[in-house]
């Protein structure tokens, strides 16, 4: 039995479990922990003379300090269909036009919106295990096809071993980010 195709099911398994934590950290930078963050905005898809455009790609979008996110269009015409899409977005947000640039302002967080976050961020956490979950299976799955072409007991029983313990250690840095994300929307 070659050793390369042991490796190989797990490359694919752990490129899965890294595509499960890179969605989670994304889906993360959207959840707004009291600060303005120009991540807030990074789904916000703008009507660029006919085509949906991604919102940084049509205006400059900072964050000047901890309550406030500043949208500056790279055309002045684009202002309107920019505020347009802020509030089509729904995100809770009521975007300030001044002519030239479009400011919002983030309110501080209640405690029961905090507390609806912290759900929410458990909810994306659980998720992304389900997700490493899925690829340890697949990747399970593989072993036992594999010894039944002829892999021997000891080399699946190794590679099984070496499949949990990747589990765990994507399964650590999940808890990790869920852990430092909630003290970000707890903090007041």
């Amino acid at each position: 039995m070659n050793p390369d195709e042991i490796k190989i099911v797990f490359d694919i398994a752990e490129e899965k479990m890294e595509k499960a934590v890179d969605h989670l950290e994304s889906e993360l930078r959207v959840i707004r922990a009291g600060r303005a963050n120009p991540a807030m905005l990074s789904g916000i898809m703008v009507d660029y003379y006919g085509t949906l455009t991604p919102l940084n790609q049509v205006a400059s979008v900072g964050s000047p300090d901890a309550r406030t996110i500043a949208i500056q269009p790279w055309e002045k015409k684009m202002i309107e269909p920019i505020e347009k899409a802020i509030m089509a977005a729904n995100l809770g947000f009521n975007p300030q036009n001044n002519g030239e640039s479009i400011r919002i302002m983030v309110p501080p967080l209640t405690e029961d919106r905090r507390k609806d976050l912290v759900k929410q961020v458990k909810h994306e956490g659980e998720t992304a295990r389900v997700s490493i979950r899925n690829a340890r299976r697949d990747a399970l799955e593989e072993i036992k096809k594999l010894q039944k072409n002829g892999l021997s007991e000891d080399m699946a029983k190794d590679a099984e071993d070496k499949a949990q313990k990747v589990t765990d250690g994507y399964s650590k840095k999940i808890d990790d980010l869920l852990s430092k994300k909630e003290q970000e929307i707890l903090k007041v």
